[in-house]
């Protein structure tokens, strides 16, 4: 056979805690785009859902909002749910976990041969960010690594828009359109273009200019949301792309071009970030041993 099954699992706790509803459907969302970025289609999902004590109100609160999410996800992207388990009283001295309704899922691709991996690849092809703009430091990785905190109110999600975003992306893998696909999602952008800069068998830096506007850096760089992917088009295939985008009747925008040796991001001519690529793949490499040391 020349079909192939993807697989992957997702889930963000901390958007879980802060809203369990649109939580648990973003996990069910951002598991159905990492398949669709490799140019799957998702045949179903399995959920692995943990949870404090269930005596305790507020937690039996978030375990129904969460199974809500994932239900409203599901009927919306038609994925159907083949099983999954439950675990309850996930807490050490009366202190719980934070709530992690787990999403296994899986796909198929037709021809394998044409599948489509995240990291850049070609001198000169061009950046795009599909999807929408909204994004928000609520519940990021940027707000707990450097601030240890757990707060704020998440981006919106849209799950037809969501819908959209994955049939673009399989149509454009399916046209040859596209070179890579990442979704962006924990991290936000600086660090969804740093793994397509340093995760394949060779590094490769990139260019990148950020649409002009009075957010802060800091939002721009590494607010989180739904539906956004970065992929990297062949200068051949701008045009075609282009047009695929207008059908689709999806958010987007060219930010940048792949090349060079290092990352670097500007907004308004003004350098953000300039961190080259051997840099970013030894810290990628030794940030496990170094946090465990």
């Amino acid at each position: 056979t020349r079909k192939a099954v993807a697989v992957t699992t997702d889930c963000n706790s901390r958007f879980v805690y802060l809203e369990p509803r649109a939580g648990a459907a973003m996990a069910v969302a951002e598991a159905a785009r990492n398949l669709a970025v490799s140019g799957a289609k998702p045949l179903g999902l399995t959920d692995c859902l943990n949870f404090g004590s269930p005596e305790r109100p507020e937690i039996l609160w978030q375990f129904k909002e969460a199974v809500a999410g994932i239900a409203e996800a599901c009927r919306t992207l038609e994925i159907p749910v083949v099983g999954g388990n439950v675990s309850f009283y996930n807490e050490t001295l009366g202190q719980a976990v934070l709530p992690a309704p787990v999403i296994g899922m899986a796909g198929l691709i037709d021809e394998a041969d044409s599948r489509c991996t995240q990291w850049f690849d070609q001198e000169g092809d061009r950046i795009a960010l599909l999807g929408p703009e909204d994004v928000s430091l609520g519940g990021s990785e940027y707000l707990w690594h450097f601030h240890d905190r757990v707060a704020g109110v998440l981006a919106p999600l849209d799950l037809a828009q969501e819908g959209r975003v994955h049939e673009a992306c399989r149509a454009a893998i399916a046209a040859g359109l596209v070179r890579s696909a990442h979704d962006c999602s924990e991290g936000g952008l600086a660090v969804t273009l740093a793994e397509s800069c340093i995760s394949g068998p060779r590094s490769i830096g990139a260019q990148v200019n950020l649409p002009a506007g009075d957010r802060r850096a800091d939002l721009f760089l590494f607010g989180e949301g739904p539906s956004r992917v970065v992929v990297s088009v062949p200068r051949e295939a701008e045009r075609h792309f282009e047009r695929l985008m207008g059908e689709f009747a999806l958010p987007w925008r060219w930010i940048g071009r792949v090349g060079g040796q290092a990352l670097v991001i500007e907004q308004h001519g003004k350098e953000m970030i300039s961190v080259s690529v051997d840099r970013m793949a030894y810290a990628w490499r030794v940030g496990f041993e170094r946090h465990v040391a």
